[in-house]
């Protein structure tokens, strides 16, 4: 693709890859004219921007020169030491001179800008080459076999490389070694290329073709092969490029015929040794492989020759051609059109004339249009093969499970065939987390649920984790509401004991006394009951105008047998113990709805808690008590809720405490819903007290959700519980994340039945079913989603224990890598949450109901 053009008729050079901005140098060639035929001369500096969209370049610097040149070239001498900061240019005139330039100096507009000059050659000189490895050092070529050693920080007096070869001729290049600094090469255009060991002083070796046809018109080496060059003819009769190898320089190694006209210019690149540029006398720029003598790409151009194609140092995908239409255009390697240069000739031309008539006529003219062709423009293909500064040395990719696929593309020989190999690894980086894993799955092996919970007891880091997974240990225990109580700081044998011994209670609940019976109606009683007289009635019954008398209207509702109408006299009179002794005596319906009224009626701290034992009615305790006392409810439901009612009470107060404004009681809500087997809320409420996430956090939860879920199953004659949305996305990962660790038989365990609930899950079982070689399972009729258990199935003890949940396929035993040679990459565990302490009895007169 086109990207920049400079109208000049002139040689170039770009600035060294260290120098930045890119610079082109142009200078005014010699023994050409532009159209306006001008005999003046100079030296221009152009800045490559291709973020600008025009196609002008910007010129930086101009000096007007004495001279004109058949070469340049721009090193980077003296950019180091800061003695030159845009390097030298060197100059090869046409009177034999050799002249340094300071690019800096002219770019700045100064005038001195001529560094050193020589005029040392007997001819115009055409060949020049500045040495990679010494910067300072400069070969220059002219006539009868001239060619000299320049050194910069000793100009004056060069050195020459050997004796002058015979006969004598003109040197049309130079060219240094591209990894032996003291090795140059030089050609002639009767066709012999010679090579010098600056060392010796001596030449070494001359490459010649036999056919006596090879005008040599370039020169190049290859850039990693220290023993190759290749050598271009400009003879119609013979237009190729022979690459020839020093050590068998009987005949060419590789022949490149593909142009019809003699070849004008090579280059090779630097950055890549398997891209050729050559442009010669047909009109053609065209891009080889080398090694392979195969045409890789052909640039757009005009129907004008170009007689210079050149790399930019810096990058590598743009190269310059100089023509002579008075041109050199900008190209990047990379394909493109040349319907934009057609397109931009004519908008020049438009602007020329305008639209006036040029021929004085004074009538306008119509806007210029170009002919339309019958054919579509041309669009030059791609490079056939990806440059070697765009092809990645090594590569590497996450495949399923763990699995990380890499590649090298080794630096070796380009003309040997090479085998290009893809290494396979197994990749571990949550060594912790797998063996977490691996025990979680030899306890689901072995069914040893209590003491996988004694271990989790004894490492717990708090006193919140040791609660936790001894809650959870309690359901695997007989006598569960028992064992609960004693964790909540209840222990019936204490209890009894102190009852015992009301003076060391300690400040703790004693069970007191019954109330004395009233010693008045117990008096009655026994008078009724001996059949006394009756002479008491005269002074309880109220007479016609006297104050009224309560024990006179009870009395006389006992006679007439209205024990209803006596136990409200007794409320009335707040005769409590009474009532209930009337209630008792006048049956169980009575005696309902007097401890109803007397409830209602009576306040104190403790009588909401003798109200629900009395009448059972727990829903309304759990609702309305105080939060802070959240253990001493939960205490009161393990010792008096029935079995049908008990998950459903401790699953509500679990709802109250999870969404309590004090994150401590957030915390607590996970051990009643331990308690009420309820899983999904376990995992919601677990989710929402964690702080952050990594794989062992997530490894905390699945474990406590497979043991939790493990209890549910043998206490639950109905099955396993449905699996909801969020405990079905937390398996998933779970699952996902063994995967990724290489652990496949492992993750197909912990999938969910239910995949039409999570994204991705039912395409995760099926990758794992294909890696593990075992076929894929349908998943089981979506179960509906648990999305709130306020009432649960009530928990029974039961032999028959259920399928596991998460165990829908049993893979065959596939073996894992082993994650020794792993990278281990361990996560900061998440923050615990807040503490639980152990419970300690505490009076019943602080449970604030």
């Amino acid at each position: 693709m086109k990207l920049k053009e400079i109208s000049r008729t002139a040689i170039q050079s770009w600035s060294p890859a260290q120098h930045h901005p890119i610079y082109l140098a142009t200078g005014t060639s010699a023994q050409q004219l532009d159209a306006s035929f001008s005999t003046n001369a100079s030296l221009e500096f152009f800045e490559l921007d291709l973020a600008e969209p025009s196609l002008d370049m910007k010129s930086c610097g101009s000096f007007s020169s004495t001279h004109r040149y058949h070469k340049l070239v721009w090193g980077p001498y003296g950019m180091d030491a800061q003695g030159h900061p845009s390097g030298v240019l060197i100059a090869g005139g046409e009177d034999g001179n050799v002249i340094l330039y300071d690019p800096a100096k002219i770019i700045t507009g100064e005038s001195d800008v001529v560094i050193a000059e020589s005029d040392k050659h007997t001819g115009p000189v055409r060949a020049l080459d500045v040495n990679p490895f010494q910067t300072n050092l400069v070969a220059s070529g002219g006539n009868e076999s001239e060619i000299y050693i320049w050194d910069m920080n000793n100009f004056g007096s060069p050195m020459t490389p050997g004796p002058k070869t015979q006969p004598l001729e003109d040197i049309s290049c130079v060219s240094w070694n591209k990894q032996v600094q003291h090795i140059l090469a030089s050609a002639n255009p009767s066709g012999r290329a010679s090579v010098w060991d600056l060392r010796k002083n001596d030449l070494i070796i001359k490459v010649s073709d036999h056919s006596n046809r090879m005008h040599c018109s370039g020169l190049a080496w290859n850039p990693e092969v220290a023993t190759q060059l290749v050598l271009s003819s400009e003879d119609d009769r013979m237009p190729v490029i022979q690459m020839w190898d020093l050590r068998f320089a009987t005949s060419p190694l590789k022949i490149l015929e593909n142009h019809t006209r003699g070849i004008l210019s090579i280059a090779w690149s630097l950055a890549d040794p398997e891209l050729l540029l050559s442009c010669g006398k047909d009109s053609r720029i065209l891009c080889w492989n080398p090694n392979t003598a195969e045409v890789l790409y052909e640039l757009p151009t005009s129907s004008q020759w170009c007689f210079d194609v050149q790399w930019c140092p810096r990058n590598p995908a743009v190269l310059s051609v100089a023509g002579f239409d008075g041109h050199i255009d900008i190209f990047s390697i990379m394909g493109g059109s040349s319907q934009t240069q057609s397109q931009r000739q004519a908008d020049q031309i438009s602007n020329s004339f305008g639209n006036m008539d040029p021929f004085g006529t004074g009538q306008m003219l119509p806007p210029l249009q170009l002919p339309q062709a019958n054919a579509p423009p041309v669009t030059v293909n791609l490079l056939r093969k990806p440059p070697k500064w765009i092809r990645r040395p090594v590569g590497a990719s996450f495949a399923f499970g763990g699995k990380l696929v890499s590649l090298e593309n080794p630096k070796l020989n380009p003309q040997q065939p090479t085998s290009h190999v893809v290494h396979i690894s197994q990749v571990v980086t949550e060594t912790a987390f797998l063996k977490r894993s691996d025990q979680l799955q030899a306890t689901l092996s072995s069914g040893s649920f209590v003491d996988f919970c004694q271990e989790k007891i004894n490492a717990a880091e708090n006193e919140f984790e040791k609660t936790v997974w001894s809650f959870l240990k309690v359901n695997f225990e007989s006598d569960i509401r028992s064992k609960y109580l004693e964790l909540l700081g209840y222990n019936k044998e204490e209890l009894a004991l102190k009852r015992m011994n009301p003076g060391d209670t300690g400040g703790t609940l004693a069970v007191p006394l019954p109330p004395p019976v009233g010693s008045h109606l117990w008096c009655w009683v026994k008078w009724l009951t001996d059949k006394h007289a009756a002479p008491w009635t005269s002074h309880l019954v109220p007479s016609s105008g006297q104050s009224f008398n309560v024990d006179g209207l009870i009395t006389q509702a006992l006679l007439t047998g209205d024990f209803d109408g006596a136990v409200d006299l007794c409320l009335y009179d707040n005769r409590m113990a009474d009532s209930i002794i009337l209630a008792i005596a006048g049956g169980a319906e009575l005696l309902e709805k007097t401890q109803k009224k007397y409830f209602t009626k009576t306040h104190s701290k403790i009588s909401k808690l003798i109200s629900a034992v009395v009448m059972k009615d727990w829903h309304d305790i759990l609702k309305t008590c105080d939060l802070q006392n959240w253990k001493e409810a939960l205490a009161a439901v393990m010792t008096y809720a029935q079995p049908e009612e008990f998950f459903s009470l401790c699953d509500l107060l679990g709802g109250r405490l999870e969404v309590a404004e004090d994150a401590q009681l957030q915390a607590q809500a996970c051990l009643c819903y331990i308690c009420a087997g309820n899983v999904e809320k376990l995992v919601s409420c677990w989710t929402k007290v964690q702080d952050g996430y990594c794989p062992l956090s997530l490894q905390d939860l699945v474990e406590k959700v497979v043991v939790l879920q493990h209890a549910a199953e043998q206490t639950q004659r109905s099955g396993s519980a449905a699996v909801g949305i969020l405990l079905a996305e937390k398996m998933s990962q779970y699952a996902n994340l063994l995967a990724s660790q290489g652990s496949l038989s492992s993750a197909i365990t912990y999938l969910p039945n239910n995949t039409n609930q999570v994204c991705n899950t039912a395409q995760l079982r099926d990758r794992l079913c294909q890696a593990l070689g075992c076929q894929a399972v349908a998943p089981a009729a979506p179960v509906q989603t648990q999305r709130a258990q306020s009432q649960l199935p009530a928990r029974q003890h039961s032999s028959a224990l259920p399928r596991h949940p998460f165990r829908p396929v049993q893979p065959a035993v596939v073996p894992q890598p082993s994650a020794a040679a792993a990278p281990v990459l361990m996560p900061t565990p998440a923050s615990a949450p807040a503490q639980l302490q152990y419970y300690q009895p505490v009076r019943s007169s602080d449970l604030l109901l």
